[in-house]
């Protein structure tokens, strides 16, 4: 038993000193300059490179936002997520072997074939602004589930207001 423990013990120091690493002077870091056989250790906007990937999965990118809200019985896209749109609209002209399903959704209220087709609308108000801005129509496809996948189960205002919503989900990558 005191075996085991001495081995965890050896394992865990090596870790530790196989990760530390030699610190650099404070007048280094803030002039940028690196010293001999030390490397930058600095990341992100620090470096002045910021994100280099694909935008899709870039959290400060408004591609980043894929949920568009709507309000109670409307097709009325808000001017906040126009520009989300937009942004979405720019990046698939840009890649024309991407594309998109605008999912709609609504709340519980209402038949269920008046809510197939609101969520329909409001999807489709999503892909004619999509369409507007130079989006290929073979790009974009509509689907309406109306209240069929709820991402909220309550039966109030507050899970009715994250269920009236257009899903932009991508494929084709």
């Amino acid at each position: 038993m005191r075996i085991r423990y001495l081995v965890l013990s050896l394992l865990m120091s090596s870790l530790l000193i196989g990760c530390q690493s030699s610190p650099k002077k404070s007048t280094d870091v803030a002039n940028g300059s690196k010293s001999a056989g030390t490397t930058d250790q600095r990341f992100g906007a620090d470096t002045g490179g910021g994100f280099s990937g694909d935008p899709l999965t870039n959290p400060a990118s408004p591609l980043a936002k894929r949920v568009l809200y709507f309000d109670f019985d409307s097709s009325e896209v808000s001017a906040e997520d126009r520009s989300i749109i937009a942004a979405h609209a720019e990046y698939l002209t840009k890649n024309p072997n991407v594309s998109v399903i605008l999912e709609g959704h609504t709340d519980e209220r209402g038949s269920r074939e008046y809510n197939i087709a609101l969520g329909e609308r409001r999807a489709k108000a999503v892909q004619q602004l999509m369409l507007l801005q130079g989006v290929g129509q073979k790009q974009l496809q509509v689907i309406s589930f109306g209240e069929e996948r709820p991402v909220a189960l309550g039966h109030d205002e507050a899970a009715w207001r994250l269920n009236r919503r257009v899903e932009i989900l991508y494929s084709g990558k």
